[in-house]
C-alpha cells in the first residue's frame, strides 16, 4: 500500500523486518524479511543504508536459514491510521485486493487524499496510486500541494465543482467503521470534513467493499451538497489503458491477467467518462510505472444537490 509519499516498488529492509518480526515474535514478519532477503540475492532489491547493513552483517547466517514466503494476508485493519487491505483468500494474490485510507490531511509526508483507494488484480496494479515523484526543495515547501501528485484530484477521490481536498489536521474523515467477515470487508467514512469550505459539501458518505464471491469491489458514494453543484468530477487513476466497451463499462486494457480482465462500471445515465492520458518524465515515478499513466475521470455535469451513485471494479469474463 503506497500511500502518500511511498514508491509502488517496495525495497523492503530485509534484515531490520526480519529482526523486528523476532523481536516481537511476529512470525509473518519473519517470514517476509528472509523472503526480501532471498529476493536481494536474486538481483531484485536494492540496498540498505550503511547504517542497517552494519548489525545485518551479524545476522546474515540466521536471516539465511531462516523459512521465506510472502505472508498475503486477507485482512487487515490498523486503527491508528485508519488503513484497511483485502484479499479474496488468505496466502494468494489470486483475484482482486482492495486498500483504503482514511485518516487526516497533516500525516507525515502527507497527500491530500482522505478516502483514497487502490486495487490490485492478480497481484497486477490496476486503480493505482501514483505516489510521489523525487524529492526537491518544492516537496518540503510551502508550494507542495502545487504538485501534481499530491492534489486529490490525481487521487482515486471526488473533485466538486473544480474544489480538491485542503492540507492541514482538520481535513479529516469523520464516521469511519471497518468490518471485515468471510464475504466481504469493507470500510465506510465521511470524507466531507477534508474539503474546504467552497467545496460546499454537507456530507459525503464512502463505501468500499470488496465482495469477495463475486471478485467485485465496490465504491458506494452518497453525498449533500450546501448548493447544488455545477460539475463533479470521481478520479481514476489507473496503471492500465482505459478503454470504453459500451456506455457504463469501461475496459482496462493491458497484459493478460489469470483471472481474467478488469473493468470499471457504472450508470452512464449519472456519469460520463473522460479518459486522460499522462507522459510520465520523472524518474523516480518511471521506475514504478513506465512512460505513461491514466485517468479516468467520471463526470456529473449538472449534479443534483443529493444524489448517489456505484461504481464497481469487476474481474472475470
Amino acid at each position: 500500500m503506497n500511500f502518500a509519499d511511498a514508491s509502488a516498488r517496495l525495497q523492503i529492509a530485509s534484515d531490520l523486518v526480519y529482526r523486528y518480526g523476532k523481536r516481537i515474535g511476529d512470525d509473518k514478519m519473519q517470514l517476509l524479511g528472509a523472503w526480501a532477503a532471498g529476493q536481494r540475492e536474486k538481483g531484485v532489491a536494492g540496498m540498505d543504508s550503511l547504517g542497517r547493513q552494519l548489525p545485518a552483517i551479524f545476522n546474515a547466517a540466521a536471516l539465511r536459514a531462516a523459512p521465506q514466503s510472502q505472508p498475503l494476508v486477507r485482512d487487515v485493519w490498523l486503527p491508528g491510521i485508519q488503513v484497511m487491505a483485502a484479499r479474496l483468500d488468505e496466502g494468494s494474490a489470486r483475484g482482486l485486493y482492495l486498500a483504503a485510507q482514511g485518516g487526516h490531511n497533516a500525516e507525515s509526508h502527507n497527500h491530500n487524499d482522505v478516502g483514497n483507494f487502490v486495487v490490485y488484480g492478480d497481484g497486477q496494479p490496476v486503480i493505482i496510486d501514483v505516489g510521489v515523484e523525487t524529492y526537491t526543495a518544492k516537496t518540503f515547501s510551502s508550494r507542495r500541494y502545487e504538485i501534481w501528485t499530491m492534489q486529490s484530484a490525481y487521487h482515486n477521490l471526488p473533485t466538486v465543482n473544480g474544489v480538491m481536498q485542503s492540507a492541514g489536521r482538520n481535513f479529516e474523515a469523520t464516521e469511519v467503521a471497518y468490518r471485515a467477515e468471510e464475504g466481504a470487508a469493507e470500510l465506510r467514512l465521511n470524507i466531507a470534513k477534508a474539503y474546504p469550505p467552497e467545496a460546499g459539501l454537507k456530507a459525503w458518505r464512502r463505501t468500499l467493499r470488496l465482495d469477495r464471491a463475486a471478485n467485485v469491489v465496490e465504491v458506494r458514494d452518497r453525498y449533500a451538497l450546501s448548493q447544488p453543484s455545477g460539475q463533479i468530477s470521481m478520479t481514476l487513476m489507473c496503471a492500465r489503458r482505459p478503454v470504453e466497451q459500451s456506455p457504463g463499462r469501461i475496459a482496462l486494457d493491458g497484459p493478460p491477467l489469470p483471472s481474467g480482465p478488469v473493468r470499471v462500471e457504472f450508470d452512464p445515465r449519472q456519469l460520463t467518462p473522460r479518459i486522460e492520458e499522462i507522459a510520465i518524465e520523472d524518474n523516480r515515478l518511471k521506475h514504478s510505472w513506465g512512460e505513461r499513466l491514466y485517468r479516468l475521470l467520471l463526470v456529473a455535469e449538472r449534479a443534483p444537490q443529493e444524489g448517489e451513485w456505484s461504481i464497481r471494479i469487476r474481474q472475470g469474463r
